[in-house]
């Protein structure tokens, strides 16, 4: 008979218990035996809930205290040069720390590793550095202690690695002439190190994840996985299932069918049509785990295709040796919609979190075992909830299809060049040379969530809680006019999220209250959920951004998230194409930037930091992805006139791939992540010869680490030799929402100085 298989849970807790933990941890409130005690009680907690929702293979090493990506980089010993001194220093969990969040004691300041998206998704992974003379050792013993807490606990895991290739193939090197990929022979030994330690502890299995295997590969690649995986095999007493997610195999099929590998994962969500070639060419006597339950969206099931699809492979391949699980780990779903009592009854019917998930691929299980008389009424009952929200009128807006249908190519161009426009825009706006600004958001500190939750509480009227917003905007005002900002914002108080604020306002979006997902660390975000036809049915900025304008003679922004971050960054609906969501989107959005200008605001920054994230895996697919996601900005921005400035704010991403779209997207100022990487994000601009103005951020906000005028310096004279000073800003990496009062005043106060400084030197 098949069985039920998890290949990872959300780890942050049903209340987000680790991010408390973990912040009272950093905040000196919690000491490391505590946090530990916790994270223990977190894990023993997952494997319940999986285990008592008939998850026959559960996953260990799953959980992290900040990101499973750092795990292995601690694990193997590539710890970073900067930070190794601090070995016999600090705790191995506080360097582990430092290695994520950077480090900063009196006069030694360390820089945080780099952070990007993990593939597609909106989690953000470490980036391991691996130097040319990298040596690894097996420094951390975390999956075997795991594992042996989970079996004291009555439960034989499956331990969960990051495979090598992977951990290679998502690192970065600062030599130029080395790939980290030349690093495997090195690593792998340790690799079969960990196996052998994890045999001796009693584990049969081990899930080794190698997410890169539904990516373009080169043959260098294949070969070095046919290499690693012929030495992997050798460790006796394991049997290893490669799993993989995001999409399909395509052309690395035949690479994967020649692996010694005891058991494969494949992602039927993303990729149902590689089932066939799967199934001929997989020998029949190896598990075959198929992922038919959509590990990364909120949406129920369609059970009934999924059955077909785990029956054909039953047929073919054999119920024995078939696992059914979710498509990938749940570790971007929301932990329980049986948590969520406010919602409206009839959008919740159609969604499952991370916890239903758990009974779909049960069901599914149930199935193909033959057991169809114990699941008839779930099925019906599935059928039926499918039928409805297909028929709903929630879902369906004809007054949206019919504007959609009247958008024509003059919506999507502004009126002048660059050239023409910056002109015009400089006339108007006065700027200096190297003009400072902020990203949008400024600290919100606990009198805000304070005063936020009394108002939702009902226990602040608005009237008051606008009151107290007014004076929180009149303050930041004032600190950016005394910093000497030359371009403000209002500092976005209002604002819990930069999705959410802009979704709770549309229409066709639902929200939750507990539907909370990693983003990095501590960091959880709570997306929207896009289940209809999005509108606009009033103004959402104008009022705050005319408030904050009137009490300065300087330009205040505009803050508007992008269509395509809105998108990204919500659970979108799944029965119609993504690009036609996002437009709706982007019309509601470019009614607000008509409304902004008609209010006299003459700068506008509509964010996309997303952009590079919903890029398709596959080079294949980029360009059609592409085609719409410029036009959804352009949609947006080309109702503004040449008089108004267009910003857009991209972060924490690889642009290489995607300059010439963010050259089509001919935004008057783009601001960019740049510190974490010493600036090397500006050598693809420079080299594509970017035509527009570009900011890129000079510290990085995601530490608490405060750069020096110095440092800053230094940065701005770097991004001046591949950026003419006439097309600089200086401004930080992203929004200082989630930064104390204490490091931005001064972060900014050297910003400001380093930019005059330097103002001065070449005026």
């Amino acid at each position: 008979m098949s069985a039920t298989s998890s290949l990872g849970y959300p780890r942050i807790g049903k209340q987000r218990e680790l991010k408390f933990a973990l912040e009272k941890y950093w905040g000196g409130k919690l000491q490391e035996q505590e946090l530990l005690t916790q994270a223990a009680q977190l894990r023993l907690e997952h494997w319940v809930v999986q285990s008592e929702n008939n998850i026959q293979v559960l996953p260990s090493n799953d959980f992290s205290l900040y990101d499973q990506v750092l795990d292995i980089t601690c694990m193997v010993g590539a710890i970073p040069e900067r930070f190794r001194h601090l070995r016999g220093q600090v705790s191995d969990l506080d360097l582990y720390f430092a290695m994520a969040r950077g480090w900063q004691r009196e006069s030694e300041q360390l820089a945080a590793m780099e952070m990007t998206k993990w593939f597609d998704t909106n989690y953000h992974y470490i980036v391991p550095e691996i130097a040319p003379d990298q040596e690894f050792s097996l420094r951390d013993f975390k999956p075997v202690s795991e594992f042996i807490e989970a079996k004291n606990a009555g439960f034989l895991t499956r331990p969960v690695l990051l495979g090598p290739i992977s951990f290679l193939f998502l690192s970065k090197t600062t030599d130029s002439l080395f790939s980290p990929l030349q690093a495997l022979p090195k690593l792998i030994p340790v690799y079969c190190d960990l196996l052998t330690h994890l045999a001796a502890a009693g584990a049969d299995w081990v899930q080794i994840d190698e997410p890169c295997l539904v990516l373009d590969l080169d043959e260098k690649t294949r070969v070095a996985f046919s290499e690693a995986y012929a030495l992997l095999h050798d460790t006796p007493g394991i049997r290893l299932l490669l799993a993989t997610y995001f999409g399909g195999l395509g052309d690395n099929l035949s690479t994967v069918m020649n692996l010694p590998i005891n058991g494969l994962h494949i992602d039927l969500v993303r990729a149902p049509e590689q089932l066939d070639a799967v199934l001929a060419a997989f020998p029949k006597d190896k598990i075959l785990s198929l992922g038919l339950v959509d590990g990364r969206n909120v949406w129920r099931t369609p059970l009934e295709p999924a059955i077909r699809l785990a029956k054909r492979a039953a047929q073919q391949h054999g119920s024995e040796n078939l696992l059914i699980a979710p498509s990938c780990s749940l570790l971007f779903s929301p932990y329980d919609l049986a948590l969520e009592d406010e919602l409206d009854p009839e959008v919740r019917s159609w969604l499952a979190f991370a916890r239903q998930k758990l009974n779909e691929v049960a069901v599914i299980n149930a199935a193909v075992n033959g057991k169809e008389e114990t699941i008839a009424q779930v099925l019906a009952e599935n059928r039926k909830i499918l039928a409805d929200r297909t028929a709903s009128s929630l879902v369906h807006d004809t007054q949206v299809q019919e504007r959609l249908n009247q958008v024509d190519a003059s919506y999507y161009r502004r009126q002048g060049s660059f050239a023409q426009r910056k002109r015009l825009q400089q006339e108007m706006l006065h700027l200096p040379l190297l003009p400072t600004t902020t990203i949008g958001s400024f600290p919100q500190t606990a009198e805000i969530r304070k005063q936020r939750a009394l108002f939702n509480q009902g226990n602040l009227s608005l009237e008051e809680y606008n009151s107290f917003l007014k004076q929180q905007i009149q303050h930041v005002i004032r600190i950016q006019e005394e910093l000497g900002l030359d371009v403000l914002v209002h500092g976005e108080f209002e604002r819990t999220d930069m999705v959410e604020y802009f979704a709770e306002q549309l229409h066709g979006f639902a929200f939750t209250r507990h539907g909370w997902v990693q983003s990095y660390g501590s960091r959880a975000v709570r997306p929207p959920i896009i289940y209809g036809d999005v509108s606009r049915p009033a103004p959402m900025t104008v009022a705050w951004t005319r408030y904050a304008q009137s009490l300065t003679t300087k330009p205040v922004k505009g803050m508007l998230t992008g269509p395509i971050t809105i998108l990204q960054w919500s659970f979108v609906r799944d029965d119609q194409p993504r690009a036609g969501t996002c437009r709706q989107i982007a019309l509601a959005l470019r009614d607000e930037v008509q409304d902004l200008q008609s209010a006299g605001v003459k700068i506008i920054q509509v964010d996309e930091p997303a952009l590079r994230e919903g890029l398709p895996l596959r080079k294949s697919q980029r360009e059609a992805y592409l085609d719409w996601a410029v036009d959804c900005f352009r949609l947006v921005a080309g109702v503004a006139t040449d008089e108004t400035q267009i910003h857009t704010h991209m972060c924490y991403a690889e642009f290489a791939d995607i300059i010439g779209a963010i050259a089509r997207m001919d935004a008057d100022v783009i601001s960019i992540e740049a510190s974490r990487s010493k600036m090397e994000l500006l050598d693809t601009f420079h080299q594509f010869r970017y035509p527009n103005d570009i900011g890129p951020g000079i510290y990085d906000i995601h530490s608490p680490q405060v750069p020096s005028a110095d440092e800053i310096v230094s940065l701005i004279e770097k991004a001046l030799q591949v950026i003419p000073a006439g097309r600089l800003w200086v401004n930080p990496d992203c929004g200082l929402k989630t930064r104390r009062w204490e490091e931005v005043m001064p972060a900014l106060g050297n910003l400001v100085a380093a930019a005059r400084r330097v103002r001065q030197a070449i005026s």
